[in-house]
């Protein structure tokens, strides 16, 4: 794959860098040399100093023949311009741009082209792991509005029907692990103590059922 990253800070390098481990051919642009330096040593592909506003800048990157190009500079006016020239100029298939400000992020999802705001997401990671420890994250869908979470069932909640652990709309059973095997059960599983569920659920979702885990349903 061709990736041309546009902005090479810490994110853009770090992304740089994974893709070349992984045998993908890079071009990085900034517009600074300096930020080069942020490159590991070992790192192998093309360099280009510019503004990526420049089309001929962007013709040196080899944007033409590009498989997809990230936009992750730290500023949103022109990671959001760049990412429609590469979309809609180039058309690009892949287009990825990072939000660096949160309070524009209504810019990007009004273009309808894909958005990654590291700030809202790793707020919404630190903000689950201040207040939880007894359900984890273990994969995350666009910017964290959709994830999937990892519950192991405890002593209250064994014995139940999943039908009465998991009832709201924004939850939703992915799987049950049990003996080491998964399966897809009905919603009239009996749960037992130590089986690992799989949810998917919005972060309103996730807090219904970690309200719901906290005042188990009686017997009978």
């Amino acid at each position: 794959m061709y990736v041309v990253i546009i902005g090479c800070g810490r994110l853009g390098s770090e992304l740089a860098y994974r893709l070349f481990k992984r045998g993908h051919e890079i071009s990085v642009v900034d517009e600074v040399a300096a930020a080069f330096d942020e490159l590991p040593t070992d790192f192998i592909g093309r360099i280009i100093e510019g503004d990526a506003l420049n089309q001929d800048v962007l013709h040196r990157a080899g944007i033409e023949r590009a498989d997809a190009v990230a936009v992750v500079t730290n500023k949103d006016t022109l990671n959001l311009v760049v990412g429609r020239v590469a979309s809609e100029l180039y058309h690009v298939a892949n287009v990825i741009l990072r939000n660096y400000h949160p309070d524009t992020f209504s810019l990007f999802d009004a273009f309808g082209l894909q958005v990654v705001s590291s700030t809202s997401w790793g707020a919404q990671r630190i903000e689950e792991m201040l207040y939880h420890s007894d359900i984890r994250t273990v994969f995350s869908a666009g910017n964290g509005e959709v994830e999937v979470y990892e519950i192991t069932v405890s002593k209250e909640w064994g014995g139940k029907k999943i039908q009465d652990l998991i009832p709201c709309s924004d939850c939703m059973l992915i799987a049950l692990s049990r003996n080491g095997r998964a399966f897809m059960p009905d919603k009239n599983e009996t749960l037992n103590v130590g089986d690992i569920l799989d949810i998917g659920a919005t972060f309103e979702g996730i807090e219904a059922l970690r309200e719901k885990m906290r005042k188990p349903v009686k017997e009978g």
